[in-house]
């Protein structure tokens, strides 16, 4: 077992666990934040997107021994009080989701993306969201949400 002190979402948190356990358990079965979502387990799909230190990172893939207690981890729980991340109302503007399984992971890609490059191109939107997988094929609803979030389209257009 090893105890460590994570700090997610800008609160300390205390775990006594095997050092091999995925953040993502720890996150879901010990400290009841479900927003990050378990989708393939091996880091391919995205469904598990948070941020360690602002980088967007796979939640399955990370464990306890990998982890510091330096490190910033955010999850969709902390991104922004009240879903006001723009990111978010972009979203919710463009009706994203269709079964919404994906979504806290594409949301947190996406936020990473925008913090990283403020006014990217559609094809660097593309390139970035490339690893998180939707499995309904709102491809086209996500890039509309993005370009809304970084003030290059409307609602309307």
């Amino acid at each position: 077992m090893a105890f460590q002190s994570l700090n997610i979402n800008n609160k300390t948190y205390e775990v006594d666990l095997n050092k091999d356990t995925s953040l993502l358990w720890i996150l879901r079965e010990h400290l009841r934040l479900t927003g990050t979502k378990y989708g393939c387990g091996i880091a391919l799909c995205g469904a598990c997107t948070i941020h360690v230190d602002d980088k967007p990172m796979r939640a399955c893939s990370l464990t306890l021994g990998s982890l510091n207690k330096d490190q910033k981890i955010t999850t969709i729980e902390g991104l922004s009080e009240n879903g006001e991340h723009p990111v978010q109302k972009a979203w919710i503007e463009v009706q994203a989701p269709q079964c919404g399984y994906c979504q806290t992971g594409q949301i947190m890609q996406a936020a990473a993306l925008l913090k990283e490059t403020p006014n990217p191109s559609k094809e660097k939107i593309k390139a970035y969201m490339n690893g998180n997988l939707c499995r309904c094929g709102t491809y086209l609803r996500i890039i509309k949400a993005i370009e809304i979030a970084a003030g290059k389209k409307s609602v309307k257009t």
